[in-house]
């Protein structure tokens, strides 16, 4: 028994039944919040689910890929990519090439790619603009040439 509050387990049964609400509660929805981040996060999605595509995705909502049917945003055929054919005519995946598939070098674009020949990513060269080497381009970073 404690001997400073006699009367604790009557307090606690009265804590248990107490109900706190506030006045704004009313207004909020929690599913209209969620569901502006659930849009937000399927715009930021690039790539289609391929187990959404067969039927087979376990996260529904949660999952970090695409739900829908968007030709653009498909994922890239494995076999294609491997291969450089597919043999499966109803194959929904897309199929480009390997040198479609290469991203630009942003060390390369920099100036410098210390992989070189080696490099996995695609470097770019570029034409020098004549204004920069003079000192100044008035289109600055929208040049079309390099700087």
């Amino acid at each position: 028994m404690d001997l400073l509050y006699p009367d604790r387990a009557a307090l606690i049964l009265e804590a248990d039944k107490m109900v706190l609400s506030f006045d704004f509660e009313g207004s909020l929805d929690p599913e209209d919040h969620l569901d502006g981040l659930q849009a937000k996060a399927r715009q930021d999605q690039a790539v289609v689910c391929k187990h959404w595509l067969r039927g087979l995705c376990k996260k529904g909502d949660m999952c970090e890929f695409l739900h829908e049917y968007d030709l653009s945003r498909m994922p890239i055929c494995f076999f294609f990519t491997k291969y450089g054919e597919c043999s499966n005519a109803d194959c929904v995946y897309r199929h480009i090439s390997m040198e479609e598939n290469v991203k630009d070098c942003a060390w390369f674009d920099r100036g410098f790619c210390k992989h070189g020949g080696q490099c996995r990513n695609k470097h770019n060269k570029k034409i020098a603009c004549e204004n920069y080497l003079v000192g100044f381009c008035p289109e600055g970073p929208s040049c079309k040439f390099g700087q």
